[in-house]
């Protein structure tokens, strides 16, 4: 399947999970679009200050694959930065959070494994 970057569906999220400011989400591919135990392929964007406050990954696990810009991440309970090319996996009840720390949108893949 290919799909058209105009075919995704984006939408706005405000305090995404208690963070600050607004993220983007561009949808790639939808829940049933996939075969696997997929429940989020999407590409988040983080505006400089905007962030996605604390939140648990129970039964599943999120990877984030940052692309672009610069970011703190709380990964349950460690603060580190990370930038372009680096990786975060949570899961297994764990929390995590992120913040554009940078002077540029920050660009996430992120995709969420259920198991």
């Amino acid at each position: 399947m290919i799909k058209k970057a105009e075919q995704m569906v984006r939408e706005i999220r405000e305090q995404m999970r208690g963070g600050k400011g607004s993220v983007e989400i561009a949808h790639i591919f939808n829940q049933d679009e996939l075969k696997g135990k997929t429940r989020l392929c999407a590409k988040i964007t983080l505006n400089p200050g905007c962030s996605i406050g604390i939140h648990e990954h129970v039964n599943e696990e999120e990877i984030f694959y940052i692309i672009k810009g610069k970011a703190l991440v709380e990964d349950n309970g460690i603060k580190q930065e990370v930038q372009a090319g680096d990786a975060i996996v949570t899961g297994g009840g764990a929390s995590h959070a992120i913040e554009n720390t940078g002077n540029e949108p920050l660009e996430i893949m992120a995709v969420i494994l259920l198991y």
